[in-house]
């Protein structure tokens, strides 16, 4: 804090403003005692402020009180003894430091030199300091302007395959609408893998995702490796959403997913059995070491309820007193979206270079995949596209135009109904295989039409239709009313009293003249 001359200049102006009146016989106590409570001080000191004025031909210089200052000697020992200003006077008086003044002198000094989160930093370190910043609010904007996104431990032992750990949750949080677009559930600490489920679940919208969603125009993200992957960024960049990097210990710039961070401890984690941070006995002993813990299923169910609740129900003060859905819904900003098949494609990571099918499948990381739509395709290149952590199945697609041809799995991981299908589509491809050659050789027999007369045979083809008819009436083989249908009968003969057509008069073969010509 720095002491401006505002209040000097205030007191000057003040004291010239009393000499003027008691030149012309307007000074009051009342007076006096006003600018002394202004000033927070006795009417006397006002007296000597006019008495010092009149002393220097009627104009107030104040003069500031000389206040001791610590040394730099004397701010290492503060420093040294972690702000301890007593210990820090203990020890410069016993190495005689000259110039050091009373012991509640020095503490002045001290409490002078160091901000309150400067000396809070001294005692307890840097979060302690962090807790004195300043942090402005950022503008919400619209829906979808920008999303933020972090990992939360749960401060909850849960029961994962006969193990106690604490899962893992990854947040993306609407900025605007402070509403929770997705989430992911993992039971170890999440990986990239977790990022793209959460993508996925923040982006679509339909009867298991939404309303909140579509294609943010910025996500904000700490420095976490899995955040800053390869993978994500393509993800990101593929919706053509900007991925904005804070720099280290920067929570003030993602406010929204730092308070679902903290609500979701106080208001779900501080319920629920297995709390790690309930209040203890003697010896850091548990009130109820025997309680029952959720298991896996049962505490990702009420994190998603909990969410159902904070999006619905959970009223905030900034958005002045709204839940985020109506917050939502009141905003009239367009939601892009983008087709589910495109999304699974940009949320898998892809394989450098393209792989071939062989005999026994796809050759990747020391295993096979297998897939029945793989029949008669091998020596093919496929695109090889994967979710981390999940190496039991992959997605294939082509390389040339990036179609999806289909998902394969691990052969050694394969289900029986897997085998099963594998050996179902293997079948078909013989089916159709042995089909083909069958109908071939049938058309390769040459067949020859029939014959009433001595001539060479004629070899039967796929014959137009009009061909067909003439062949077979050289053969004097059709006749026409046999072949006719019901409503093809002969006319009968017109009736006596109707109008027949008469012939045109002969015209002589030398008369050119048309008949328009002729007199």
């Amino acid at each position: 804090m720095t002491d401006g001359p505002d209040i000097n200049h205030l007191r000057t102006t003040a004291v010239s403003r009393l000499l003027r009146l008691d030149a012309t016989g307007e000074l009051t106590p009342t007076r006096l005692t006003g600018v002394a409570d202004a000033f927070g001080v006795h009417p006397r000191t006002v007296t000597r402020w006019i008495e010092k004025a009149r002393a220097n031909n009627g104009t107030y210089t104040p003069t500031r009180r000389e206040s001791f200052e610590l040394t730099l000697v004397m701010r290492d020992a503060v420093v040294r003894w972690r702000g301890n200003a007593t210990a820090a006077y203990r020890e410069l008086k016993a190495d005689q430091i000259p110039g050091l003044p009373s012991p509640a002198t020095f503490h002045r000094a001290a409490t002078r030199a160091f901000s309150p989160g400067q000396r809070a930093g001294l005692r307890h370190g840097e979060n302690a300091r962090r807790a004195y910043d300043i942090a402005g609010k950022r503008p919400r904007h619209h829906r979808n302007y920008s999303w933020e996104t972090d990992h939360v431990e749960a401060s909850v032992r849960v029961r994962i395959d006969g193990h106690i750990r604490k899962p893992w949750i990854t947040f993306f949080a609407d900025s605007s609408a402070s509403a929770i677009c997705g989430c992911a559930i993992t039971p170890q600490r999440p990986s990239r893998e977790a990022v793209l489920v959460a993508i996925r679940d923040a982006v679509l919208i339909d009867d298991h995702h939404g309303p909140f969603g579509g294609i943010p125009d910025r996500v904000i993200v700490d420095g976490g490796k899995e955040f800053l992957s390869t993978t994500v960024g393509q993800a990101l960049g593929a919706m053509g959403t900007e991925r904005i990097e804070l720099p280290p210990y920067s929570p003030e710039g993602k406010p929204v997913v730092e308070a679902v961070n903290k609500a979701i401890k106080i208001t779900l984690f501080a319920g629920m059995p297995g709390y790690t941070h309930a209040p203890t006995l003697l010896g850091n002993k548990p009130v109820d070491p025997d309680q029952p813990l959720l298991h896996f299923e049962a505490f990702v169910a009420r994190v998603r309820t909990w969410i159902h609740w904070w999006n619905h129900e959970n009223t905030i003060r900034d958005l002045g007193n709204r839940t985020p859905a109506q917050a939502w819904n009141d905003d009239p900003t367009p939601i892009e979206t983008i087709d589910p098949s495109a999304l699974h494609t940009y949320t898998l990571e892809r394989h450098g270079k393209p792989l071939t099918i062989n005999n026994t499948g796809v050759r990747w990381k020391g295993a096979d995949y297998i897939a029945d739509w793989m029949h008669g395709y091998v020596g093919q290149k496929v695109t090889l596209r994967y979710l981390p952590h999940h190496n039991h199945r992959v997605e294939l697609y082509n390389p040339a135009n990036g179609h999806h041809l289909g998902p394969a799995h691990m052969a050694n991981q394969a289900t029986p109904q897997q085998i099963r299908d594998l050996k179902r589509a293997q079948r078909r491809e013989a089916d159709r295989l042995r089909a083909a050659l069958t109908k071939a050789e049938k058309n390769r027999n040459i067949r020859y039409a029939a014959e009433t007369e001595a001539r060479p045979p004629t070899p039967l083809t796929a014959l137009p239709e009009d061909q067909v008819l003439t062949h077979l009436r050289d053969l004097d083989a059709f006749d026409a009313r046999n072949e006719a249908l019901p409503d093809l009968l002969p006319l009968p003969e017109p009736a006596d009293d109707w109008i027949r057509p008469q012939p045109a008069p002969d015209t002589p073969a030398d008369d050119t003249t048309s008949p328009e010509q002729q007199p």
